[in-house]
Order: structure tokens, then sequence, then C-alpha cells
């Protein structure tokens, strides 16, 4: 029986054109379904890969009914009458247009490949000349890095005391191994004390930062090995382009006269 049902109600759909608007797919109750709404649909799924065939036009039109059959129901209840609903309806409609016009922006003002090349360049500058491979062992007070230099000088191992007392959670479990980096990547303190150390030592001091108190030792220098142009584009022209947006907001500020009540 339910199956008849929907083929009864797709005979509808399709070959009864007449029984709603030209310009809707469905009514309920009178109150007609646009078909903008569900073209807008269908190429929202379209995009994202989904073939619109027959069933899922079927699909689409029935969840817009549903949808439609609540939306009046709700009405009747005066829902869309009470300040929380009307106040979350300004702002989804005002995040909606934000949307479009950022959209719009970014669509007529595109990161031209001079701009990315150039951002590149930058990038390599400040990568450096040199990659370090460094262990590290993190711990809250000085005292504390003080008392491990003074065990590493006496012998210890120093990826076994990492185990043991590092709080670094991503390298403590390698002996506070942390792999190849470039200097740019970490804090000054610590790329500072990095590169004044000669390979294969440990700092003799403690070196701070805001992540608390490193003891550092540096196992390797090798020339800088940047990512190539290909792999950091995207990235690069992402980084662009909110600078572009950020810059758009400032000087849309500085236009606006805003008061702001007290």
């Amino acid at each position: 029986m339910k199956f008849t049902q929907t083929l009864i109600a797709v005979a509808i759909l399709s070959f009864a054109p007449s029984a709603f608007a030209a310009d809707s797919v469905a009514t309920v109750n009178g109150k007609p379904i646009k078909q903008s709404v569900y073209d807008y649909i269908a190429k929202d799924a379209t995009s994202r890969g989904q073939k619109v065939d027959a069933p899922v036009k079927e699909a689409i039109i029935n969840k817009l009914v549903d949808s439609e059959i609540v939306y009046q129901e709700a009405q009747k209840l005066g829902l869309d009458k009470q300040p929380d609903y009307v106040a979350r309806e300004e702002l989804a409609r005002r995040e909606l247009l934000t949307s479009a016009f950022l959209q719009d922006y970014v669509k007529k003002n595109p990161i031209s490949d001079a701009d990315t090349k150039a951002a590149y360049e930058q990038y390599k500058k400040a990568y450096g000349e040199k990659e370090y491979s460094a262990r590290h062992i993190l711990v809250k007070t000085e005292a504390e890095a003080k008392d491990i230099i003074t065990q590493l000088g006496k012998g210890g191992d120093f990826a076994k005391i990492a185990k043991e007392k590092s709080l670094d959670p991503g390298s403590k479990d390698k002996g506070g191994d942390l792999g190849w980096f470039s200097p740019a990547t970490m804090v000054k303190p610590f790329s500072d004390a990095v590169a004044g150390l000669q390979k294969g030592s440990v700092s003799s001091t403690p070196v701070q930062t805001q992540f608390g108190w490193h003891v550092i030792k540096l196992v390797d220098t090798r020339s800088a090995q940047p990512l190539s142009y290909d792999k950091v584009k995207e990235g690069l022209q992402k980084n662009l382009q909110q600078r572009n947006l950020e810059k758009l907001m400032a000087d849309l500020r500085a236009k606006a006269k805003i008061d702001v009540a007290k």
C-alpha cells in the first residue's frame, strides 16, 4: 500500500504540474514550495558529487514537504513571533548575507601567482639557512631543569630522563626527540639557544619559554630544506586571502560611523 501511495505521489508531482504554480515543486495546504529552493538543494548536491536522479529528486521534495508542514504548524503556534526566534532569525540572515559578501569579494579579488610567489620567497627567507635536529626536556621550574643538567653532566641518559620527566606530550615518549625543524617554527628563546649549541652538546643553563623550562641537546644540523612551492602554494594563498579580508574589514570599519551604546 505504501509503495502504491509513493508511486501516486511521484506521478502527481511529475505529471500534474497544473496542480500548483509553475514556479513551485509542490504545495502544502495551498502554500507553494518554490522551485528555486529545490534548485538550490539539487545544485548543492551535484557540486558535492551526488547524482540527482528521480529517487533523489523525490527525496528532496519529500523533505521540503515535511519541512513546510512543520513550518506551518510552528507558525500556528506563534513560535515565529517569539523574541528568541526573531533574534536568531535576524542573526542567521545577517550571517548568510555577510558570508555571501565575503565570498563575492574573494571571487572578485583572487590572489595572483606573482603575489603567491613573492610570499614563497618570504617564506624561504624566514625559514633560514639551516635546519636543526634536537632533543629537549621540558619541566615546570628552573630548579628542576638545573638538576637535570647536573644529572646529564654526570653521565645521565638524555632520552631516558626525557621519558621520565618531560612535560612535552609530543616528544617525551620519543626521548625528547623533536626531529628536524627550522628555527622559524620554534619560539625565539628556544631557537636562539639551539643555534648557539655545538653538535652533540647540551644547554649549560635552562632555557625559559612560555611553555616552561627546557634542557636542550643539539643532535645535528643540515642545510635548510624548505617545502617546495607546489606543496605550500595553497596555504600561502589562504594566508594572503586572509590578510586581504582583514584589510577589507579594517577599511570598512574606518569608513563606518560606529556608536556603541553605554
